[in-house]
């Protein structure tokens, strides 16, 4: 069986757009696969502002077209179709599409982790408007407003610190009566005079037209319902990473699901790396992203001169 591809990237965010890069400029012949859209989790951002070299905020769209431009003058060749699995088979690796199977040498998955919502009215129509899920991102937009927290977890806490140094107040609601975050995460949270915490309360819809103006809340002890001016909705109530197409391939994950790899972003499957935020990562932002997707396409590079007996000594 022969290798139709050096490499396979599958997913077009920044990191699978920033290894597409690398590998085509590297000489190695790179297809990279995107179900729907090349950008990623950087399409829901309006303005991107923390991405170094663009003193001026950037729509996370605009940026990640510029990576995409970027790769595919290099030579990367991106196909819009759905990879269903990966498995390997003679020394290569297979990658079932919804047009056929696709082989080569080595693979990057940059499939990134789908952030869970809160599933209320108001929040599709909003998101990027005020609905967010990064406070990174988009906490310095809402500098001395009031913003409601969604969640419980350490993430929700983590964020919820932060956000506390920008915003005027910040409102926290958890649907149960204790964070499940680490305890040590969660005192800090409850002793921060600029955060206001309400247990078992519930985000029952997002209020606003073209950008947020509250949210409605209910208690969930008595049923009360009421609504809370807020400038801006922050949901943190978990992700699930995309990993699901190396099932059964014997790849070390953690236990929260994401792909747990070494500093070069192999997996535990020699010639297979991860990238973005499929990959277990203390810090998740493009200009991470990016520099896993440098890093991968790298070593992606040194593992096929490698199986070619070419590797330099």
């Amino acid at each position: 069986m022969e290798a139709e591809r050096d490499l396979i990237i599958i997913g077009a965010g920044a990191a699978g757009l920033s290894a597409a890069q690398y590998g085509a400029r590297a000489n190695l012949s790179t297809l990279v696969l995107e179900e729907l859209a090349s950008g990623g989790q950087a399409l829901i951002i309006d303005n991107l502002e923390n991405y170094p070299g663009f003193p001026e905020p950037i729509p996370g769209s605009e940026l990640v077209k510029r990576f995409e431009d970027q790769a595919v003058r290099f030579g990367a060749v991106i196909q819009y179709s759905s990879a269903q699995s990966v498995s390997r088979r003679d020394g290569l690796f297979v990658v079932q599409t919804d047009g056929g199977s696709l082989t080569t040498r080595a693979v990057i998955l940059a499939t990134g982790a789908k952030h869970r919502t809160a599933g209320v009215p108001g929040e599709q129509e909003l998101a990027g408007h005020g609905v967010s899920y990064c406070a990174t991102c988009d906490g310095p937009f809402f500098k001395g407003r009031r913003i409601l927290v969604v969640g419980g977890g350490d993430a929700a806490c983590d964020e919820a610190m932060y956000l506390s140094k920008l915003a005027g107040s910040v409102l926290m609601i958890h649907r149960k009566d204790k964070f499940r975050a680490q305890k040590s995460l969660a005192s800090r949270v409850l002793a921060n005079p600029r955060i206001e915490v309400r247990f078992n309360a519930e985000c029952r819809k997002i209020e606003g037209d073209t950008a947020v103006r509250g949210a409605r809340l209910v208690e969930n002890s008595t049923g009360r319902e009421y609504s809370e001016e807020v400038a801006a909705v922050f949901v943190f109530v978990g992700s699930d990473p995309l990993s699901g197409l190396v099932a059964g391939m014997g790849v070390r994950i953690d236990e929260a699901g994401y792909i747990e790899t070494d500093q070069r972003m192999q997996t535990s499957v020699p010639g297979l790396f991860a990238v973005g935020d499929v990959r277990s990562s203390p810090f998740r932002q493009i200009v991470v992203a990016a520099g896993e997707g440098a890093i991968a396409a790298h070593a992606a590079g040194q593992y096929i001169d490698e199986i070619r007996g070419e590797a330099y000594r």
